[in-house]
Parts: C-alpha cells; sequence; structure tokens
C-alpha cells in the first residue's frame, strides 16, 4: 500500500474512532444517567441543554459530511436545533444520534485518498475535506464534553467512561 494510502486509511480510522467509538458511546452513557427533563435542563436562556447539542451534532454531521463531502443536498435549519425546548424524550435523540452515525460512517469510510485536498463548499466556508473531517471530530470532541459536564453537575456522579481500564 502506497503511503497515500496508509495514511488515508489511518485517518478514516481515527476519525471513525472519534466520533462512532467514543463521542458518540459517552454521548448515549451520559443521556442514560439522565431524565427527560435534565436533558432539557438549560442553566440559563442563552445555554444549550443536552438536548439541543444532540441535534446540534446530528444537523452539524449531516451539514458538513453528508452534504459537504458526499453532495446530499443540505436540508439542515441550524437555527431549529437551538430554539428547540423539547421534551424529544430521550430514547428519540439517541435514535437520532445513531442514525446519523450510520449515515456519516460510510461516507467517512468511501474518502479517497486524492479527496482529501480537494475544497467543498460548506455554510458560507470553502473547506478541503480534511478540514471537514477534522472540524466534525473536533466539534463531537468539544460538545460531547459539555454534555459529560453537565451530566456530573446535574447528577453528583461520575459516567464512568474508563471504569473499565486500568490506566
Amino acid at each position: 500500500m502506497e503511503l497515500a494510502q496508509q495514511i488515508s486509511h489511518e485517518l478514516k480510522k481515527e476519525v471513525k474512532r472519534r466520533i462512532l467509538e467514543e463521542s458518540i458511546p459517552r454521548i448515549g452513557i451520559c443521556v442514560e444517567k439522565l431524565t427527560d427533563e435534565q436533558v432539557w435542563w438549560r442553566p440559563n436562556a442563552e445555554s444549550n441543554s443536552v438536548g439541543n447539542l444532540i441535534l446540534h451534532l446530528c444537523g452539524n454531521a449531516g451539514q458538513w459530511i453528508l452534504s459537504g463531502v458526499a453532495g446530499q443536498p443540505d436540508i439542515r435549519q441550524r437555527q431549529l436545533e437551538f430554539d428547540e425546548k423539547g421534551p424529544i424524550p430521550r430514547a428519540d435523540l439517541l435514535s437520532l444520534l445513531e442514525q446519523t452515525a450510520l449515515e456519516i460512517r460510510p461516507i467517512i469510510e468511501q474518502v479517497q485518498p486524492d479527496e482529501f485536498i480537494q475544497s467543498r463548499k460548506v455554510q458560507v466556508f470553502e473547506e478541503s475535506v480534511l478540514a471537514i473531517l477534522i472540524h466534525v471530530t473536533e466539534h463531537f470532541s468539544y460538545h460531547t464534553g459539555q454534555i459529560t459536564w453537565i451530566t456530573k453537575m446535574l447528577t453528583e456522579d461520575q459516567v464512568g467512561f474508563y471504569e473499565d481500564l486500568k490506566l
């Protein structure tokens, strides 16, 4: 396998690991610890609930990966992700997150080495496919941290992401 293919393979593997095997399961752990009411709790009118953050992550991944990388129609209505007050049940939010994962996985897997440097239009930006994948990965990580903090604050408990590991 040539170097470009090896790098492509490793990058796609890492993007999938960080989003699909770390962030999404961690969000699931958090949501399972919360009630439907807690999922929609906001500390103030200018902040987002866990529910809003899940809707936002799904919208972002759809717009940036499905539309930006795969060229599917951009159907995102970003402001609605933040305007929602719930209560969309936890199970429905987790189903939406899982559906998003199922949709983005094959797109990530199908990116070819030469596509990483190709430019795509997303929102008002021109980004390379590489930049899009990095953006979505760090975006998931950032909001997973917020969801984790909210969960710990509301439950006054640990989330146990590493409890099975001897670090």
